[in-house]
Parts: C-alpha cells; structure tokens; sequence
C-alpha cells in the first residue's frame, strides 16, 4: 500500500479525491499496488463529506508521517507551496503538483532535489490540463530535436475569442460572459493579459530545450486589444486570431513569445475552439505532432494528476530523469524575430493606402462596411525592430496583430 496526501481540497484537490475513489480499481491495477489518500490538508472543514475524517490543517502531520510516500500539491501560487514541496522532498517524499507557477518558477531547482533523493517531482497538469503533453516532451520525444512549439495554452482566451468570432461581441461583453459560467475568474488578468500562457510556455520551452526559461524573459501581450473589428477583417484575409504561445529554434537561437496571432485554417490550432486548448511540436525528425483536449477544468487537471501519481507508485526509489537543467537559457531578442504584420488603420482605403504603401512598401489592403472610417491591410515579412520603425513614421494605426504560418 501506498500512501499519499493531498495538500488543498479545492476544485482540482477534489478531483484529485474523486477520481482516485471512482476508478481505485483501475488506478490500482496500473500502479501495481493499493493507493491510499491518508490525508488532505486544508484550512477548513468539511462537515458531511467522508473526506473530513481525512482533513489536517497542520502541514507538519504529513511532513513527519514516514508511511506517506507521495504528496499532491494542488494549492496554486508560489507560497506555501513551494515551502511546502521543497520539506516533502527533503524527507524523501515524492511529488506531484498541478502547480504552473510553482513549476515555472523552481521547476529546476525541484527536479534536482528530486534526482538527488533518488524520488521525483512530477508536473503533468501543470500544462494544458488533461493533455499529455510533458510526459511526451520528457520521454516519448527524446529521438527528436524540438525544433518549435506552439499552443493555445488558456481556454479563457480561446472562449473569449472564440465568441467574438462566432457572434460577433466585444471582447468586455464576452470576457464578463466567461466569468459568469465560471471561465475566466474575476481578476482575469493572468488569463486575458497573457500570463498563464507565458508560465506554461516557459514550463514547455524548458523541458523541449533542456535549460531553465524564465517566464520573466518572455515577450508577453494579451487580447485586450482585441476588437470586433479586427475579427471581421480577419475573416476577410482568411484568418483567425488566437492567443498562441511560442518557442522555436531558428538559426540556433530560441525566439520566445506570447501574444494574439492571425494563423490560417492550413494551421493545425485554427480549429481549435472555445476552452480547448492544442499544443503543436516540431521535431527534427518526427515532423509535426499536435496534441489536443480539454485544458482545464475540475476532472481533466485531477487526472493528469493521477496519472502522475500513478508513475510516482511504479518508480517508488527511482528517479525518472527529467531533461531540464537549471542552466539558464538565454533568450533571442524578438526584436529581431521576423513576421508578417496585419495592421487597423483610421481613415478611408482610397485615402491612406498610398502612404500606407510608402511607408510599408507592397500591402494587401480591404475595408469593410462592417467598419467604417477604418481599413486593414497586410504587410510583407519583417523584424519586430523594422515594423516598429516603419509604423513610427505614419499616423493613424489603431492596432497591430502578428501573422503566424
């Protein structure tokens, strides 16, 4: 029998929880011996729920109990968690957590405490809810050399822009749509500006090129700039705005990135759709992958989870080597990344193209009678750097989304 503890009941605890009890046979089998939850550590009761004869609200009763093997971090933010995961695998305990800040943050410095002990710390829902998406990076893909990943990586996002395609809404009407059903929370900045996005393409970029990413050195942007407007002349180019999240190796360097992008339907994330989310990889070998699901929610995140648990069971005493150094990875400039640009600009087309075309050389410019007084046009390849010169020396740019292929 193996015993773990569950540090949080919220909603991916009790998940956690559930899961676990409704297929404890199955869990069993493919562990290869019996899981036990002998503890759940969280502030409060819960009077009514078998769960209460489980609940501690002292972190030490876990930390000094020899017969728990493996503690579930499922708390969220960087403290207590990291305090506590760090004690835990002093004591030679293992862990899972579904914790994406945590893992951004000291994911490295864990791994190694882990590898040291000859235990592991493992983090399989920290990333794209119930995708397998890290055990393939650190074990199924090791043949190749990852070349790019990208992904819709927060179905907050996804929904919002999702909705404002499909029904033609503003992004503030939609986004307080999505905190109603429970999808973006009421601070939604970590979702909306980009942030949860930058974390786990930080955690991605990590383990596909082996050294610590800080999340602080990524070029982060969110959809709030996002308008109807600019929806309706996507959909007149042929294409659909996504918050993608971006790593890719070109020329030996790792260009970084978080923000909108227009990506047509020959992309494999266009259908990707409402909280979905879908991680595309590139090997030098294998060629394209993509991996799609349900990225968040209650069920899906507790089951990675499990799954973690489960692979934690079978490697009891022995380390499952994770590439990821604490070595730090510096980053390319993005200001030297090359792009396609769509640009929103005040004024008639039969006005301001010619300007448009002096300053950007050759476009690709529509208008629209959904939008009035505005046209959109599209520009050649360029670097971040360049685009921000050339659209310097012209007025009346509204806004700007990046192409991808």
């Amino acid at each position: 029998m193996v015993n773990i503890a569950v540090l949080g009941y919220g909603t991916v605890g009790s998940g956690v929880v559930e899961v676990i009890n409704t297929n404890h046979d199955s869990i069993n089998k493919k562990a290869g011996q019996e899981i036990q939850i002998k503890y759940v550590l969280d502030l409060r009761d819960f009077p009514g729920d078998p769960i209460q004869e489980k609940i501690v609200h002292d972190y030490n009763r876990i930390l000094e109990d020899d017969e728990v093997d493996i503690v579930v971090e499922v708390m969220g933010g960087v403290e207590p968690a990291y305090t506590y995961v760090k004690s835990a695998l002093e004591k030679g305990k293992s862990v899972a957590t579904s914790n994406k800040e945590l893992v951004a943050k000291h994911g490295s410095e864990l791994i190694a405490m882990a590898k040291e002990r000859k235990i592991n710390f493992l983090f399989e829902a920290s990333v794209g809810g119930g995708i397998p998406i890290i055990r393939p990076l650190n074990q199924s893909l090791t043949a190749d050399e990852i070349c790019e990943i990208t992904g819709i990586l927060n179905g907050t996002t996804n929904y919002i822009l999702t909705k404002m395609r499909n029904e033609n809404r503003e992004f503030d009407e939609v986004l307080k749509e999505a905190q109603e059903l429970g999808y973006a929370e009421r601070n939604p900045a970590a979702d909306v500006e980009g942030y949860d996005a930058c974390r786990k393409i930080a955690i991605l970029s990590s383990l596909a090129f082996g050294s610590q990413v800080d999340y602080e050195d990524i070029y982060t942007e969110g959809i709030t700039n996002i308008t109807a407007k600019d929806i309706v002349f996507a959909d007149q180019f042929g294409y659909t705005i996504k918050l993608l999240g971006s790593s890719k190796r070109i020329d030996g360097q790792i260009y970084c990135m978080v923000a909108p992008t227009m990506i047509t339907e020959d992309n494999p994330l266009y259908s990707v759709n409402g909280v979905f989310n879908g991680i595309f990889v590139k090997g030098n070998v294998l060629g394209d992958v993509m991996f799609y699901g349900s990225g968040a929610g209650k069920l899906p995140t507790a089951s990675a989870v499990v799954s973690d648990i489960v692979d934690e069971v079978k490697h009891l005493h022995t380390n499952i080597m994770t590439t990821w150094s604490s070595r730090k990875l510096e980053l390319a400039d993005i200001k030297n990344a090359k792009k396609r640009f769509y640009v929103r600009m005040e004024g008639a087309r039969s006005e301001k193209q010619a300007e448009a075309e002096e300053v950007f050389g050759a476009i690709q410019a529509v208008e629209s009678e959904k939008v009035p007084g505005e046209f959109a046009f599209l520009t050649e390849e360029m670097s971040e750097k360049e685009y921000e010169e050339r659209a310097a020396k012209i007025k009346g740019i509204v806004n700007r989304i990046r192409i991808g292929r």
